[in-house]
This record gives C-alpha cells, structure tokens and sequence, in this order.
C-alpha cells in the first residue's frame, strides 16, 4: 500500500542588500541544490515554492520529509544571487503550513521591531 508522502515547510530569510525577485531566487536555490545533489536528488527533494515576499526578504518553501537535511544544506550553501553577495537562513521547518504561519508571525514581529 503506498502511503502519502510527507512534507516539511521551511521559512527561510534572505539576507542581501537588495531582494532578488522570485525567479532568481529560485534559480540560485535550484542551482545550488543541483550542484551538491545532481538532478537525481532534486527529484527526490519535490521541492515547491509556496510564498515569496520580496519587500520583507523572505521566502516558504515545501520539500519531502526525507530530503530536509539536503535542502537545508542547499539553502546554506547560497551565497550569491544574481551576482551580488547574499545569505540564506533557516529559521523554522514545520510539518504543517498553518503551524509554520503561527509561529512565523512572531518572528516577523520581532524582526520588525528590530528595524
């Protein structure tokens, strides 16, 4: 019997002098995930893009369960986009997108307040 696959969303923190818009982003997160995995452990990750908010610097995305530390480590292991210097961060994984959302609004909070 084959089961329903399990999914992890990540919130994840672009640290850059100016956002990239969500195509390059994607671009630099894909290729970075190709040159540690190859194509084959791209298509083991089932990674999918969810939300991007260029304004606040941060994107969601979703992957399968099993690829979660290599993914991590593909969004670690940006560190330029479009040309320019820039940083990824993980700041939560959650198994659900609703939890995700809970607990991301207060680090948004926080973050806005630091500013």
């Amino acid at each position: 019997m084959l089961s329903r696959e399990r999914r992890r969303y990540i919130f994840i923190r672009i640290d850059c002098d100016r956002a990239p818009n969500e195509r390059v982003f994607r671009s630099a997160l894909l290729s970075s995930f190709t040159r540690l995995f190859g194509e084959y452990g791209a298509s083991q990750a089932n990674i999918a893009f969810i939300e991007y908010n260029e304004d606040m610097k941060y994107a969601i995305i979703r992957c399968s369960h099993r690829a979660l530390p290599m993914v991590r480590a593909s969004i670690v292991a940006v560190t330029r986009i479009n040309g320019e210097e820039a940083a990824m961060h993980v700041l939560l994984v959650s198994g659900t997108l609703k939890s995700l959302r809970r607990k991301m609004v207060n680090i948004l909070q926080r973050g806005m307040k630091g500013n």
